[in-house]
């Protein structure tokens, strides 16, 4: 096959891989009563990063840990300025104030982390532990805080979309199929 066949392969299969896991987390976590902020914060941040995961992995298997950085850094750089800056320039965009008071200043923080981290050269197993760690806590503190949502419209939103009555395990087996069939694509 000829590089420009694997591209537009590889452009296919990551559309409709991103398409199936994003939909699948958020239908999941949607289900699971998780806030839509949250579901953005996590699911969704988690599912379109998978292929970034995957280039700075293989990088660094490969010893080519400068990719592996560029790929991280580039890609908050792009997702910040390019993409949040285009969707505002389609529509405002109103910001809950749970990201301007906590979720905000933690990626500053964590940006400033990286960026200490990175002052001496190298960012290694210890600071990947940090890093890592800290990912996996945040994460579970904002499901945790989700869990305990007393937004009445929240709650309401949650009610008319994912009530009882639609809860099945067949849907959840659907979502849970068309997010593992994400993450292979």
């Amino acid at each position: 096959m000829t590089a420009t066949v694997l591209l537009i392969l590889g452009i296919v299969f990551l559309v409709v891989g991103a398409d199936f896991l994003v939909r699948g987390a958020s239908n999941l976590a949607a289900m699971a009563r998780i806030s839509p902020l949250v579901i953005g914060l996590t699911v969704v941040a988690f599912g379109t990063s998978a292929p970034e995961l995957a280039v700075s992995l293989h990088a660094s298997f490969t010893s080519q840990a400068d990719l592996a950085v560029g790929n991280v850094v580039g890609s908050n750089i792009c997702n910040v300025l390019l993409i949040l800056g285009a969707s505002a320039l389609v529509a405002p965009l109103v910001v809950a104030q749970q990201l301007v008071r906590l979720d905000v200043p933690i990626m500053i923080g964590v940006s400033g982390l990286v960026f200490f981290f990175g002052i001496d050269g190298s960012i290694g197993t210890s600071d990947g532990v940090v890093l890592f760690v800290g990912g996996v806590s945040y994460t579970l503190f904002l499901l945790f805080q989700s869990r305990r949502e007393e937004n009445p419209e929240v709650q309401d939103e949650y009610a008319q979309e994912y009530g009882p009555r639609e809860f099945s395990w067949a849907k959840v087996s659907v979502e849970l199929l068309a997010f593992v069939g994400g993450m292979i694509c």
